[in-house]
């Protein structure tokens, strides 16, 4: 069965809006999220500066219609917006929302709420608050509470492969699809900030204090944020039977491990390189007929050089339109790939192309730089959309417009 996969919904919210029409506006006026932070308690709140949703846990709470006592974590809060945006630009009913599956990313899950209350933990204490979070914390049972709280009673899975999670969980979805084994599948990730978060990128020295500048010449690391996206995805049958509007399919994708290193890339991009020419030789389209690409593009020393080099080797041609939204949303690690993946959709229905923000030289090593203006009536078709992360996962996407 080789069955095709179409998006007919999706949802987001990140530093720089709480739903689609609030991402896309900040998008268009280069407005990003990198500020101080307000809602995480760390040491490192005056000289860690991160991308934060701007809204309280209890705001998030009563934005995702649920009460703020019902032990959900924040990264749950940031998925059940998401989704249930998702949901409604579907257009799906109860019913299929029941009779659909789920695959939800992430790899933190709730360590932040772990992190609050630990000294209850240590403390072998038998009241608290973090009694309620015992059965929350871990990333399977964010899943749960997102399956319990929109009656989902198919298939459930988590994914956690680090920053290229929940594009992932969109391959994972498709394929389900593609093999007759599913109809509908929502699919995304979410990912809060959390103290182990910012202190592990802080130990691997990857971390700008400044504001970051993916594929500059003078880059010297990344900023974290936080965030959550879904994406419904059907089968074409589906869609036709019911008469939704396919916003896009998804039609080619690949996911490789290169294993060259715990925490880095290949210095020439094997894994990227490999992720994406397998990726387009799925859709069967030559690497000429992709229209942009939405880049992983971190602001590190080796991520930009190293997915550099792989889309100069792969577009040997010609580079086709490139840039990193990371700059706006900051790295949302294992959202990531599905927060760049609604960008990529925001892209098409606006028919935009999003600028590189920071961008003033490009790297020694590549001939290539990315866009770093807004360009309008960009005339998109196909766009390919990277995820690479830790431990040598390199995935990507392809989408094209309907």
């Amino acid at each position: 069965m080789n069955r095709r996969v179409f998006i007919t919904g999706y949802g987001v919210i990140t530093a720089i809006g709480n739903d689609v029409k609030e991402n896309f506006a900040s998008l268009r006026d280069r407005e990003h999220g990198f500020r101080r932070l307000e809602f995480l308690d760390t040491l490192h709140r005056e000289d860690i500066y991160c991308c934060e949703v701007k809204e309280s846990d209890a705001a998030l709470c009563r934005r995702a219609g649920v009460p703020d006592n019902a032990a959900y974590t924040r990264t749950t809060l940031l998925g059940l917006i998401a989704v249930k945006e998702a949901i409604a630009s579907a257009g799906l009913s109860r019913e299929e929302v029941s009779e659909s599956g789920l695959i939800s990313a992430t790899t933190a899950g709730g360590i932040r709420e772990l992190e609050t209350h630990f000294q209850e933990l240590q403390s072998h204490a038998t009241t608290g608050d973090f009694l309620a979070f015992l059965d929350t914390v871990d990333p399977g049972q964010h899943t749960e509470r997102l399956a319990e709280a929109l009656n989902i009673k198919q298939y459930l899975a988590t994914v956690s492969t680090a920053c290229s999670s929940a594009a992932n969980s969109l391959i994972f979805g498709a394929r389900l699809i593609r093999n007759g084994l599913a109809d509908r599948m929502i699919c995304g990730g979410a990912e809060s900030l959390s103290k182990v978060t910012i202190n592990g990128f802080n130990a691997l020295m990857i971390l700008d204090r400044g504001h970051c500048k993916p594929f500059d010449r003078n880059r010297c690391g990344l900023n974290l944020g936080e965030g959550a996206a879904y994406i419904v995805l059907e089968a074409e049958e589906i869609v036709l039977r019911s008469g939704r509007k396919a916003i896009a399919e998804l039609n080619g994708y690949a996911n490789v491990n290169e294993a060259f290193h715990q925490t880095a890339s290949s210095p020439e991009g094997a894994g990227a390189l490999k992720a994406m020419r397998k990726c387009l030789d799925m859709a069967g389209i030559p690497p000429s007929a992709v229209d942009y690409i939405n880049a992983h593009g971190t602001g590190t020393e080796n991520n930009d050089l190293s997915e550099g080099l792989a889309m100069q080797t792969l577009f040997a041609n010609g580079t086709p339109p490139f840039s990193s939204t990371k700059p706006y949303t900051g790295h949302t690690t294992s959202a990531a790939g599905s927060v760049e993946a609604a960008f990529c959709l925001i892209a098409f229905e606006q028919d935009v192309i999003y600028p590189n923000l920071n961008f003033n030289l490009p790297i020694q090593e590549l001939g290539i730089r990315p866009v770093t203006e807004l360009k309008t009536k960009a005339n998109l078709k196909t766009i390919l959309s990277n995820s690479l992360g830790f431990g040598g996962s390199a995935t990507s996407l392809l989408f094209t417009k309907c």
